[in-house]
């Protein structure tokens, strides 16, 4: 999609609002802690930072959710959180949001995931992360199909986001792959390297570069400029098409753009479209979102690359977990 083709996005942006998405996999809770650093403490060589304010955000796949919102109305999401305060609190920022949670399980003995991120001079000081993976058990996996089972039919797209914290099993893949095929339902992924889940058929995989190595098999290598000389990645790419067999492999690269490999086209590089890098929390979650819903929306692969590329682009500008607005998607047409 050319910069200047604002009218085929326009046409686009009209169809995002009837799309109708699920997303599943990982929920967490995003805590942001705001705060000023004027002098390192006498205890240890550590930065004093005094609190501002506090942030809260649905994260992980929720944050897929979050991002989906912005353009569409109907967004459903389905995991698992705690019966605790920040399974509540999750719960509740979705509920606010409009995100249908219809397909979130409350488990009394989790304990809702929660990062904590400390941010001071719009530099992020550390990072608190609260969790406990816990595979899903037979019952919930088998909860978890049935309620796919009963809701896939209404959906145009269905988003897997695996943070490898134990919701996305081997089972629950196999039935979202035959279930999407056989209702005829796009299906795409943001894999986690660790789990080596197999994902064969899908629509699209999105991996960033880290991701795809490990995925592949390979040991990382530093990265080619330009791209497509990159040997390495190249054939990361031909062993994950074989692998997954999914129609559309994106492969996310920093600073260094987005990687496609779709059909029998040779493999295209789309330069980053990020104008200044604040903070990439979150871009891979918007990538995958954008991603999606262009595809639902009836985009073609490069042009549902390059929406995603773009909207990837505008996150990284922003400090936190933040979202991309429509508005902000439109005027990147207008200024590149």
């Amino acid at each position: 999609m050319q910069a200047d083709n604002s009218a085929r996005f326009a046409a686009l942006a009209a169809a995002f609002a009837t799309r109708r998405i699920l997303v599943v996999g990982d929920l967490m809770l995003d805590e942001f802690i705001w705060g000023n650093v004027s002098r390192i403490s006498p205890e240890a060589p550590v930065p004093i930072v005094n609190v501002t304010g506090e942030s809260y955000y649905p994260g992980g796949a929720a944050n897929v959710a979050r991002n989906l919102k912005e353009f569409t109305a109907h967004v459903s999401i389905m995991g698992l959180a705690g019966k605790d305060a920040a399974g509540e609190l999750l719960l509740g920022l979705l509920a606010e949001a409009g995100i249908d949670t219809a397909g979130v399980q409350c488990d009394p003995a989790l304990e809702t995931i929660r990062k904590t991120r400390v941010i001071a001079r719009n530099q992020q000081v550390v990072r608190v992360d609260r969790e406990r993976k816990s595979a899903l058990t037979g019952a919930e996996t088998g909860r978890a199909i049935e309620q796919l089972d009963s809701m896939i039919a209404r959906f145009d797209a269905i988003v897997v986001a695996d943070y490898g914290k134990g919701f996305v099993t081997q089972p629950l893949a196999d039935h979202l792959c035959r279930s999407a095929r056989q209702h005829g339902k796009i299906l795409t992924v943001d894999p986690h390297p660790h789990t080596s889940l197999n994902w064969s058929g899908v629509t699209a995989v999105k991996p960033n570069r880290l991701e795809a190595f490990i995925a592949a098999g390979v040991p990382p290598s530093e990265p080619v400029n330009p791209v497509l000389a990159d040997e390495a990645l190249l054939e990361v790419g031909r062993r994950l098409r074989q692998r997954w067999q999914a129609e559309i492999l994106l492969i996310t690269l920093g600073e260094y753009g987005m990687l496609l490999f779709s059909g029998d086209a040779s493999p295209s590089h789309m330069p980053t479209r990020a104008k200044e890098v604040f903070d990439v929390s979150g871009a891979g979650d918007t990538a995958i979102a954008v991603l999606t819903l262009g595809l639902a929306a009836g985009a073609t692969a490069a042009e549902a690359a390059e929406l995603a590329n773009r909207a990837s682009g505008i996150a990284v500008g922003k400090l936190g977990t933040a979202t991309v607005t429509l508005a902000e998607l439109q005027a990147s047409f207008r200024s590149q």
